[in-house]
Formats: structure tokens, C-alpha cells, sequence
């Protein structure tokens, strides 16, 4: 706070008590309360406050603490020091006070002032389970100010003439931030309807496979796939029956049960594109159940949780660890470029985030609640992730979810029968390295314009800055 000597000239030093009213805000009687929409409306704390009018929709017959028009609303709970002005009368809740400044001070002027408070607040709060202000502390708050009114209206029209300038540049940034989503969203669409790579497949219609010759193929390295399963297998077995039989004999991989087939209609998919299931494409499979009986196993290994999977992203500050037996390791072992997508219990959003493994944990294993899809060969997992994310792959999660309550879903099955279109390998390299470098263009973006966001934020304490210090109005 600027101090005696630093004070401009015709400028005064005071508190908030000495120039106004402090009104504590005091909760009525819960039986005051109605639904006719008579009385007054209620403001009981932060979440009745609007960007610079309140917004309660809550009315009392009862009001102890009453605002004026005009008067300031400080949030004293919760999230302590926020601000807003009062347009007409209002019931004081418990979690605000109301602030009626003396006829010779601006309002506006008071309420600008009380934006570079909230470190004192803080500072000088109280309270276990929460914070609150008390009165003493609001009215001992330090406040300079000229003691001009007109000069009080002056800062306040220039901090609001930058103001103004700053928020229009803020909205711009807003505005680019989600043309960039929204043309992130349009390269995800249009790699999956086939426009994406239109000019490379004109440039390569001689090589492109026939339903026959891709169908051939997947059939070809699923059955290999199937034989190195039971190599694995009959390993497996070997070393369990070597370490005594201890614990359950390893399971027998499936054979397929029928021969590789096209899904649905592809009649809309571009020439050389198919529909299939996932687990055509891919060895689907769960994790480890968490229980209490895992806490006695001898061996504990990190594992991955619904937490550590975002949408293309792995957050790995937090890696839990599982007790675990030998047999179920080869099942819940994470590979390199393991998809992992998230079976979820709860909102639309958070049901089929999916990301790729990136070994930077090893060994790492995975819950139940991750379905791990490990891609054939004839699948880039980029791909895979990629449409899974793009709005076609949305939608068809979605579809398929399972929904109680209000509570979403998705299970190994409704996975497993996920219908992904495939290309060649070949335009599946092409439709990865466009999107990797025009997805990464993006997010370089969109980060420099979140940096200039938080800049364009902190040019408004600048501008708070200069105006209590009397040199707002020198520039």
C-alpha cells in the first residue's frame, strides 16, 4: 500500500470503515423463503453474484441486512473478496456484506480499489472449515484515495476506457481460441469422411486393395496373431507348472470364431475404406479388479487408473500401485502404443477418453475400469486414437454407452463392437502425418494465445496498479 510519503498530491490515506457503512450480511429464517417470487431476492454468497450485478434467483419475506442501490457486495466466504455492485435493494446473505460508501467518495472508484484486496483478506481472515472475513477486518482495510471526487470519476473513466480496450482484445483471443477447436474438430471429421486425403488417394488409386485383397490381409495376420497367442501360452504354461502349479493354470487364448468380416454398410466411405469391429482390429482386453484381497499378495506393481487417462493425454504425477499374481500379468501388461480408453462411470464426457501407452513406466499394468486395445499390425494405434477422438468416434461412443441415473458406461463388449473404418497402411500413414502436424500447429496456438490471455489479465492489475498509486491519469 502506497504509504504517507509516497501519497500523491490531494490524495488521502483512510480505511474502508471511515468511509463508509459496512453491512454484514445475516442468513433469514429458512421458513422465509418462497417460491412466489415475493419479498426480496437473496444474496447468500459467491454463487449469487454475477460478473458486475448480482444474479440470486432465491426470495426471502424476511431481510434483517438490506443493500442499497449502488452500495458494494464483497464476498466474505468461500471465495473471499469478490466483488459486485448493487443495482437495486437486496436481502444480505451470511456469506457477504454490503459496503455504502459516504456521499463525497464514487462508488466505482471504492469497488476498483477493492480489486487489489484480496491479499489482505486473506491475510487477515479467520476460520477452520472455511475462511470468512470478519467486520473488523473490512472496515481496518487500507484505502487511498483523492479526495476529489471529480478526480475520483476520472480514474474510474480511464480504468474503464482500458478496461474496455483490454476486454475487446480478450474477446478476440476467446474468439480465435475456439475457431482453433473448431478447426481441430473439422481435421478430425474430414480425416474420417475421407477429404482429408482425397488428392492422395486420386494420386494412388493403381495401388489401393480391394475388399478382397484387405480382407485377405486381416485374416492373414489375425490368424498369425492366434498362433503367437498359443506359443505364449503353452510358455506360460510351462513356467507355471515350473514354479509348482502356484496360483490359476493361464488361460487358453480364443480361436477365432469366424472369419474376418466387413461391418455395416460402407457404401459412404471412401473407395478402399471399411467398416469393422474393433476387436477385428485390435486384442481387446481388461484389467486388474481392485479389491481387499489384493493388499496380502506378496508382489505390488504400479498400475494405471481412470485418472491418469485424458483425451490423447497421459498425467502420470500420480501412479498407484496393485498387488498382483504372476498368472495375471501377461493379461494386464501395457505395451507400447497400448490403447487405453476409459470404461467410466459418470458423465458424458469422461466415458472413452483414450490416450497411448507410452512405456515411460516399465513394467506398468491397468484396472479394470481401462480396456486396453493392442492394434494388429495392419492398424496404426494413431490412427485408432485419432478416430476415437475425431466427432464420428464421439458419437459413436455415445451411442453404444449404457446410461442409469444419469451415470454412463461402457463395458468390454459395447468396446469390442466399437465399428471403426480402416484403410490401406499406406493412407493410414498419410491421414497420421497431416494430422500430427497440423493438430500440432494447433496446440502451439493455442497455447500462445492462453499466454496472452493470462497476459491481457494481468494488464488489468497494471492498469489497477497505476490508478491507487495516482498515475493513471499521467499516461
Amino acid at each position: 500500500m502506497t504509504t504517507e510519503q509516497q501519497l500523491p498530491k490531494g490524495w488521502k490515506k483512510t480505511t474502508l470503515g471511515e468511509i463508509s457503512i459496512v453491512k454484514m450480511g445475516q442468513s433469514p429464517n429458512g421458513k422465509s423463503y418462497n417460491k412466489e417470487k415475493e419479498g426480496y431476492l437473496l444474496i447468500g454468497g459467491a454463487s449469487d453474484l454475477g460478473d458486475i450485478y448480482p444474479s440470486p434467483k432465491q426470495y426471502t419475506n424476511e431481510a434483517t441486512k438490506l443493500s442499497k442501490a449502488n452500495d458494494i457486495i464483497i464476498c466474505i466466504r468461500a471465495t473471499i473478496g469478490r466483488l459486485n455492485l448493487s443495482d437495486k435493494v437486496y436481502c444480505l446473505g451470511r456469506g457477504v456484506a454490503g459496503i455504502e460508501v459516504n456521499a463525497n467518495v464514487e462508488a466505482k472508484f471504492i469497488w476498483y480499489s477493492l480489486m487489489n484486496s484480496e491479499t489482505y483478506l486473506l491475510k487477515n481472515s479467520t476460520g477452520t472449515t472455511f475462511q470468512q472475513v470478519s467486520s473488523h477486518t473490512l472496515k481496518k482495510l487500507p484505502i487511498v484515495y483523492p479526495t476529489s471526487k471529480e478526480t475520483q470519476q476520472a480514474i474510474v473513466n480511464k480504468i474503464e476506457s482500458l478496461f474496455a480496450e483490454i476486454d475487446a482484445g480478450i474477446d478476440s483471443l476467446k474468439t480465435a481460441a475456439q475457431q482453433i477447436q473448431q478447426y481441430r474438430q473439422s481435421l478430425l471429421k474430414n480425416a474420417f469422411n475421407g477429404e482429408l486425403t482425397k488428392e492422395w488417394r486420386s494420386k494412388h488409386a493403381d495401388t489401393l486393395p480391394s475388399e478382397n485383397e484387405l480382407l485377405a490381409q486381416i485374416q492373414t495376420t489375425c490368424e498369425q496373431h492366434h498362433a503367437q497367442q498359443l506359443a505364449d501360452w503353452q510358455t506360460a504354461v510351462s513356467q507355471w507348472e515350473q514354479n509348482g502349479k502356484e496360483g490359476k493354470k493361464p488361460s487358453k487364448p480364443k480361436a477365432p470364431t469366424q472369419a474376418v468380416k466387413f461391418e455395416e454398410n460402407f457404401a459412404d466411405l471412401p473407395r478402399g475404406w471399411f467398416n469393422f469391429s474393433l476387436d477385428t482390429l485390435a486384442e481387446i482386453s481388461g484389467g486388474l479388479t481392485k479389491n481387499a484381497k489384493r493388499g496380502s499378495f506378496k508382489e505390488k506393481v504400479p498400475y494405471l487408473r481412470v485418472a491418469n487417462v485424458y483425451a490423447n493425454e497421459l498425467k502420470l504425477d500420480e501412479i498407484a500401485t496393485i498387488g498382483i499374481q504372476e498368472n495375471e500379468k501377461a493379461r494386464t501388461l501395457l505395451k507400447t502404443n497400448d490403447l487405453l480408453i476409459v470404461e467410466g462411470n459418470g458423465s458424458i464426457e469422461q466415458i472413452g477418453r483414450v490416450a497411448i501407452w507410452n512405456n515411460t513406466i516399465n513394467p506398468c499394468y491397468h484396472q479394470n475400469h481401462l480396456i486396453k486395445a493392442r492394434c494388429y499390425p495392419f492398424v496404426l494405434p494413431k490412427f485408432a486414437l485419432y478416430f476415437l477422438i475425431s466427432p464420428m468416434g464421439r458419437e459413436r461412443i455415445i451411442n453404444v454407452a449404457s446410461s442409469t441415473t444419469g451415470l454412463h458406461t461402457l463395458s468390454l463388449t459395447k468396446v469390442a463392437n466399437l465399428i471403426i473404418p480402416v484403410c490401406s497402411l499406406a493412407e493410414q500413414t498419410e491421414i497420421v502425418a497431416i494430422l500430427e502436424s497440423k493438430l500440432t500447429a494447433c496446440d502451439q496456438l493455442a497455447a500462445e494465445l492462453s499466454k496472452q490471455l493470462k497476459q491481457a489479465e494481468l494488464l488489468k492489475q497494471a492498469v489497477l496498479k497505476a490508478a491507487f498509486s495516482g498515475s493513471l491519469l499521467d499516461k
